[in-house]
C-alpha cells in the first residue's frame, strides 16, 4: 500500500490588517517601525509569509500611501528572506486604484486577492468599546455596518492583469465564502489563472462562513472537485479566538496556516497576543508536535511557484 506524505506546512503572518483599531490592543503594529520589528520576528520565529498592510504612523488609520509602505516593506526584505504579500485589499474605504498604489510600484512576489464583493464587518465590536483613543475609530467601525467590501469581475480581472500578467505576482486567493471558489474556478476556466493556485479559506468574519470545523471540510472537498487535488494549496484563517483551532485543524488536514494580529487580538482566552511572533511560535510548537514539518520560505517559493525575491521592485 502506498504511503501518503504530506508536504511541510507553510505558515503565513498578517501583521496588521486594516480591521482592528488601536484601541483594541496596544500590541497592534501602527508605525513603520513597529511593522517591521513585528514583522522580522514573525520571520524569525518561523513565518515564510509575512502579509502587509500599511497604517497612518500617527493614528494608525489604514492607508495605501506608497510613501508609508517604503518605511518598512525595504527593511523587512533586507532582513529577512520571508516572501513578502503585499494586501490589495486595502480597506472597505478604499478605491481600487488605491490598494493598487503600492503593488504595483514594488511588483512584489504575491499579493492577497479577494475573490468577490461581500459584506465584510465587526461592527458589533463597537458595542464592547467606551472609551477610543482616535476620533476615527468609532464610526469606522460602526460604518462597516453599511459598508461592501468590493471586489467585482472586472475588478479582479484588472488585477489578474496589472500585477498578475504585468509584474509576474502570484496570489494568495482569499476565499471568505463557497461561491468565492467558484468565481476562482471562473477565472482558471477564462485561462486568466494558472496554478499552482494558493487559496486562503477565511472562517468566522460576518458577512462569510463561520467558524464551524465542517466548513472547513466542504471548503476543502469543493476545492479538489473544482481543481483537483494537485491544483492548489489550502490554507486557512481562523478570526478572533477561533485562529488557533482552525488552523490546526487545516493543518491535520494537509493544509497551510495563517496567524497574525490582523486575524486575532489574542494568544488565548481574555489574553492579548504581545506580538505577531508570539502567535507564529505558537502554532509552530503544535505543528511540531503533531510531527509536522514547517516550511521554509524558499521552499514555500517553490511549493506556490513564486518568482523570487530578486525579482522584485522593492
Amino acid at each position: 500500500m502506498k504511503t501518503l506524505t504530506q508536504d511541510k506546512v507553510i505558515i503565513s503572518c498578517a501583521v496588521t490588517g486594516s480591521v482592528h483599531t488601536p484601541t483594541m490592543s496596544p500590541y497592534l503594529a501602527i508605525t513603520p517601525d513597529q511593522i517591521a520589528e513585528q514583522a522580522i520576528a514573525a520571520a524569525e520565529a518561523g513565518a515564510a509569509i509575512l502579509h502587509l498592510h500599511a497604517r497612518d504612523p500617527i493614528d494608525g488609520r489604514p492607508t495605501p500611501d506608497p510613501a508609508v509602505f517604503q518605511g518598512f516593506v525595504p527593511r523587512i526584505k533586507e532582513a529577512t528572506n520571508a516572501v513578502i504579500n503585499i494586501s490589495t485589499g486595502g480597506s472597505t474605504r478604499m478605491t481600487l486604484a488605491e490598494r493598487l498604489a503600492y503593488p504595483l510600484r514594488a511588483k512584489p512576489e504575491m499579493c492577497s486577492l479577494n475573490m468577490g464583493s461581500m459584506n465584510f464587518s465587526i461592527h458589533p465590536a463597537a458595542r464592547r468599546i467606551s472609551e477610543w483613543k482616535h476620533a476615527w475609530e468609532q464610526p469606522y467601525i460602526e460604518g462597516m455596518e453599511d459598508l461592501i467590501f468590493r471586489n467585482t469581475f472586472k475588478d479582479i480581472k484588472h488585477i489578474l492583469k496589472v500585477l498578475g500578467d504585468d509584474c509576474g505576482t502570484r496570489f494568495e486567493f482569499e476565499c471568505y465564502d463557497m461561491g468565492h471558489l467558484y468565481n476562482l474556478a471562473h477565472f482558471v476556466d477564462e485561462g486568466l489563472v494558472q496554478g499552482p493556485l494558493f487559496i486562503q479559506s477565511i472562517f468566522g468574519i460576518l458577512g462569510g462562513l463561520g467558524p464551524d470545523p465542517e466548513n472547513i471540510v466542504a471548503m476543502r472537498t469543493t476545492a479538489d472537485r473544482l481543481f483537483g487535488r494537485e491544483g492548489y494549496r489550502f490554507s486557512v484563517l481562523g478570526a478572533g479566538r477561533h485562529q488557533m483551532p482552525l488552523v490546526t485543524m487545516a493543518a491535520i488536514m494537509g493544509g497551510n496556516v495563517r496567524v497574525g494580529l490582523e486575524d486575532s487580538l489574542y494568544i488565548g482566552k481574555g489574553k492579548l497576543a504581545t506580538s505577531c511572533a508570539e502567535q507564529v511560535t505558537k502554532i509552530r510548537h503544535i505543528l511540531e508536535a503533531l510531527s509536522l514539518e514547517v516550511a521554509t520560505p524558499d521552499e514555500a517559493r517553490a511549493m506556490l511557484g513564486l518568482k523570487g525575491s530578486g525579482a522584485t521592485a522593492i
